[in-house]
């Protein structure tokens, strides 16, 4: 081999003496035969601060490398350049580096060849795979130069695979009877790594099976004390089983064959063990974590993974599923389907039931994961066969008649027949993890109708017969804290606020939960109010949920594959939906579909857990739908990715639903208010507005008041600003009627940016208008003068008597209740001319209204009784049968008070100078200036 990177990176015939050249000829063997670009290798030189001749020197470094590669080759073929393997390649350099060059291809090969072997329990092969590999390492990865952003975390990488390879190495020696020589070396890695539980349940198994039983004692007991004092926490339940086993000298931890010569010697000295007993796989056969051979004629067959150390929660849904598992062992074919969004642990609820129910299948518990390692989902006679190797021992095969084996027939029909053979009469539970359809797992189920079966699946399964269904949804907030407390170690129980909104921020997610517990427990610099503000991002919250091979996105981008480009294409879309749910209308225009189509793209998101459908019931809308919170990340993100192009339209069709249905329920709440109708407002997909919006005007903004603001938000944020205008102005009746201030402004703050954006006299006006409506309410009077001022010199610009008119009118209230009479009385008046000469019947009833309480504040009841008349009329002839009534109501207390007491002042009246709003202590008259 020319090139080294396990241990101190080397080339032949001469390494660079220099260690940045040295690092950048390891960024090129880490990236071998693809080109580097220019920039990277310069940020892994000097990260963020290079000199300025950063692109000078690094040519000088490439320069240094290319003479040492191409020492001891002759003069012709270095002339021809056809032995230099380091080339220029825009916008960088290519490393060509044969397969048999490199030390970490070689140590890759064998890493696969030895994990095969190990898979087909070919032991003793998989053992000298695996010792070869470790044999290519002379020390640390890359080590020996300065490490920038790639090579660490290459290094990282490596040394781990490095563990991972040396864990299962000493798991098939283990196998093959190879205890006693093992155990000097299990000692020095357990002294080297003293966290690491599985080297200690590997070297007490091996004491044990060499006679020394209070040796292995002690290892667990050393064990524990590093455990208790560096992180905290008890051994986890597989080195607390084995502890128990020992003690209980179960028989099955013996070795009863005879021990087998290794085939070569064994490299590598120590590394970080990492993962389970065997090297990360499920433990096959008798039950021994560490080792045994077991089959249909050895005791039960066990091939399951360990509990979850830290499983947390579930109490529910455990004691749903084992009362399944508890029922009558006579009845045949009982299944379980466990459903569940990505992430949300089934796996970890299905294998914990099937470790608890131990005592009830005593011919054995097996798991078989129905996705390959690509996430595709396998065939069910793929699924069936791995079944049967694993119910018939190590060699998955039947005994033949000259002593050899039959191998495993591949017919479906054939498998079918074999395993139901295998379980017939036997109490087993099965399993079959990872389900992706009912077509799947269906033959599997007819095969084994007298096993007890548990499915996990993210779809729902409904069309499965006879099954019993357990959804699993996130946890709850209290079990989301105890998970980041107890995985994250103390400076997450330290932080018991930020665990908090951690929790909230990964939605109680369990993946993302234990992602986020892991990313602090991993990194000592880190912490929780930390942890919380990244993920407060939306835009980059994924992205933060990720460590080694725990990854949310991959997970849920899982779930997101499995369903069918169309539904695709709706989870993209619906993303950008109101938060926090959303209706069917909502979706009908989203997709630009009717409600039929919308309905079913949104049910099968709602199967496959991509969606949630909320039941509300009293709302105009009974059932709603929304995300997870990492979800809707992770459709905002594939939409930008995937079809960035669809979002600004979708966004205009939802706002313009939006602008259809808020005009038609404030129509119907207050016919003739004032308000943009300018932008043309488009009906929902296939739904009238009396559809959804009924006779409940009010309801019907009561449930969609956030949307309502959302989609002002979004319709400024696309500069879609005559639409913003419009959504805003008709909001504002039910942000005024629903005291709603803070929404009230905060979308008209909007609003106004948006009219001023487009040059919109008119739109500014009409928003400035309802924004002095805002200030009066809120006792602000000065500013509301102001608001309503200008809006009238923009009204009088553009034209709209009738709109400046109501300014006037509106000031007019101001000046009422500062105790300006006169002034009060003449702007009314203004605004009633200016109401008549545009025939606005509307306005002229609220100036009306204005003059008549002017008279009831001097005293001149009749007059007011005559204004209150006239305002009853223009009320009748705008169809606005709130004004009506109003007129009506304020002058019949009028009379009822000057019946009864005509020598009281009528200042003392409970007036309502509005409708619905009261003024139970006026001011007494303000006297009239001279």
């Amino acid at each position: 081999m020319r090139y080294r990177v396990l241990g101190p990176v080397h080339m032949a015939p001469r390494t660079p003496s220099a260690a940045k050249p040295r690092a950048v000829l390891a960024t090129l063997l880490m990236q071998s035969n693809t080109v580097v670009s220019t920039h990277t290798l310069i940020d892994e030189l000097w990260s963020s601060e290079p000199p300025r001749t950063a692109t000078t020197t690094l040519q000088v470094y490439v320069s240094q490398l290319r003479k040492a590669l191409l020492e001891g080759a002759d003069a012709a073929a270095e002339e021809s350049g056809t032995v230099q393997p380091l080339l220029t390649r825009p916008p960088g350099y290519l490393m060509r580096v044969a397969p048999d060059e490199l030390d970490l291809s070689v140590f890759e090969s064998l890493r696969t060849e030895g994990r095969a072997a190990y898979d087909q329990r070919e032991y003793g092969t998989a053992s000298h795979l695996l010792g070869r590999a470790l044999g290519l390492w002379t020390g640390p990865a890359l080590s020996g130069i300065p490490h920038g952003p790639a090579l660490e975390t290459s290094a990282i990488r490596l040394n781990e695979l490095r563990a991972e390879v040396l864990e299962q190495r000493i798991s098939a020696d283990l196998r093959l009877g190879r205890h006693h020589e093992l155990v000097g070396e299990l000692m020095a890695l357990a002294h080297d790594h003293p966290l690491r539980e599985t080297l200690h349940c590997h070297l007490m198994v091996a004491l044990y099976r060499s006679g020394r039983q209070s040796d292995a004692l002690q290892v667990y007991h050393r064990a524990r004390r590093s455990l208790v004092d560096e992180l905290g926490v008890e051994p986890g339940p597989v080195l607390s089983r084995l502890l128990e086993r020992i003690l209980a000298s179960d028989p099955s931890l013996a070795w009863h064959g005879e021990p087998e010569p290794r085939l070569s010697p064994v490299g590598g000295s120590g590394g970080r063990a990492a993962g389970e007993p065997v090297g990360g796989a499920a433990v096959p056969a008798s039950s021994s974590a560490l080792g045994g051979r077991g089959g249909p004629d050895q005791g039960p067959v066990v091939w399951l993974p360990p509990t979850v150390a830290d499983f947390t929660g579930r109490e529910d849904q455990l004691a749903a599923g084992e009362k399944l598992l508890a029922g009558d062992p006579a009845v045949p074919n009982k299944v379980l389907v466990v459903s569940g969004r990505a992430g949300a642990g089934k796996t970890a609820l299905a294998v914990r039931l099937a470790h608890d129910a131990a005592d009830r299948f005593p011919d054995g518990r097996v798991l078989v994961t129905l996705r390959d390692a690509g996430g595709r989902a396998v065939e069910p006679r793929t699924a069936m066969a791995t079944l049967l190797r694993r119910l018939r021992g190590p060699l998955g095969a039947e005994p033949g008649a000259d002593g050899g084996t039959d191998p495993l027939p591949s017919s479906e029909a054939e498998l079918a027949e074999l395993l139901h053979g295998h379980t017939e009469g036997r109490r087993m539970l099965l399993v079959l993890d990872d389900a992706v359809s009912e077509a799947q797992v269906r033959p599997v189920l007819s095969a084994v109708p007298d096993s007890t079966v548990v499915l996990t699946s993210r779809q729902v399964l409904g069309a499965l017969e006879g099954v019993q269904h357990l959804t699993l949804d996130v946890l709850t907030v209290r079990e989301a804290e105890e998970l980041l407390m107890t995985c994250g170690g103390p400076r997450m129980r330290e932080d018991p606020e930020a665990a908090g909104e951690i929790a909230r921020l990964c939605g109680c997610l369990p993946l993302a939960l234990r992602v986020a517990a892991a990313g602090i427990a991993a990194r000592p610099h880190w912490t929780a109010a930390g942890l919380a503000q990244r993920l407060r991002d939306e835009r980059t919250r994924l992205a933060a949920l990720a460590l080694g091979d725990l990854d949310v996105r991959s997970s849920l981008l899982t779930a997101y594959h499995d369903v069918g480009e169309e539904a695709r294409h709706a989870f993209r879309i619906l993303g950008l939906a109101s938060l926090p749910d959303f209706a069917l209308w909502s979706a009908s225009a989203l997709l630009d579909a009717d409600p039929a189509e919308a309905e079913r793209l949104t049910e099968e998101l709602v199967r496959a857990h991509l969606l949630e459908a909320r039941r509300r019931p009293g709302r105009l809308a009974p059932v709603r739908y929304g995300f997870h919170a990492l979800l809707r990340s992770l459709s905002l993100e594939v939409l930008a990715r995937e079809s960035p192009q669809e979002g600004p339209a979708a966004v205009e069709r939802l706002c313009r639903a939006f602008l259809a249905l808020a005009r038609h329920a404030d129509a119907k709440l207050a016919p003739g208010r004032d308000r943009l109708v300018q932008e043309e407002a488009e009906p929902v997909a296939g739904i009238s507005p009396d559809e959804v919006v009924g006779n409940a005007p009010l309801q019907w903004f009561q449930e969609e008041s956030a949307g309502l603001s959302e989609a002002v938000r979004q319709a400024h944020a696309a500069g879609l600003w005559s639409l913003c205008c419009s959504l805003a102005s008709a909001a504002a009746g039910y942000y005024e009627a629903g005291a709603l201030w803070d929404e009230w402004e905060s979308t008209h703050d909007l609003a106004l940016d948006a009219a001023r954006q487009a040059g919109d006299l008119h739109a500014e006006a009409v928003v400035l208008r309802s924004l002095g409506d805002l200030a009066w309410q809120r006792h602000q009077t000065s500013l509301s003068i102001d608001r309503y001022r200008l809006a009238w010199h923009l009204f009088t610009r553009h034209g709209d008597r009738a709109a400046a008119g109501r300014c006037l009118s509106a000031e007019a209230d101001v000046l009422l209740g500062l105790g300006r009479v006169e002034q009060a009385e003449r702007c009314y008046v203004r605004a009633l001319s200016a109401n008549r000469l545009d025939n606005d019947a509307r306005g002229a009833a609220d100036s009306l209204r204005g003059l008549a309480l002017v008279a009831l504040r001097e005293g001149r009841h009749e007059e007011a009784l005559g204004h209150l008349t006239e305002c009853e009329s223009a009320a009748r002839s705008a169809g606005d049968h709130r004004w009506l009534q109003y007129a009506r109501r304020t002058a019949a207390a009028v009379r009822t008070f000057l019946t009864s007491s005509r020598s009281a002042s009528a200042s003392s009246i409970p007036l309502e100078i509005r409708p619905g709003v009261w003024l139970f202590s006026p001011p007494q008259p303000a006297q009239r200036a001279a």
